[in-house]
């Protein structure tokens, strides 16, 4: 496992456990975990985003923290949000990431999980042209998302 989903996972631990609210110190997670402070931000800016279901606020400074709250919304508005977010390609992991945080925030069952992951998988587009690949797969994930609404 990478250490950036080492890190990730260890905050959403933090996140069940809190009900959803946490506030850290970067020096003092990274510390724990046995990583770099810079890989804390790296994972927070990419993985605790707005379309992923978070808000993240922080302070910098020797009092400074990052505060991650998961965002509580309608499952349609939450739908919609991503849809919006995801724009006119996106590439097999970027489409992953959105699959996870649908599961995580409980809009999709794991077996919907697992179909959604399988048709958006590189597999599946080996015979599109390279060029076409990205803007059929936001396509094909964006009319998936409209079926949870």
């Amino acid at each position: 496992m990478k250490i950036s989903d080492e890190v990730a996972q260890y905050i959403l631990e933090l996140l069940e456990e809190s009900q959803g609210d946490i506030q850290i110190k970067r020096n003092e997670l990274a510390s724990s975990i046995g990583c770099v402070p810079s890989q804390i931000n790296y994972v927070i800016t990419s993985r605790f985003t707005p379309e992923h279901g978070y808000l993240v606020d922080s302070r910098r400074g020797g009092g400074g923290y990052i505060r991650i709250t998961r965002i509580k919304t309608e499952k349609s508005t939450a739908v919609m949000n991503i849809i919006n977010s995801i724009g006119s390609q996106v590439d097999s992991l970027s489409a992953e990431i959105i699959v996870e945080s649908l599961l995580q925030r409980d809009i999709i069952s794991p077996k919907v999980r697992s179909l959604m992951l399988s048709v958006l998988s590189n597999r599946v587009y080996s015979d599109i042209p390279i060029n076409l690949r990205g803007s059929l797969r936001a396509s094909i994930l964006k009319n998936m998302l409209l079926t949870q609404i």
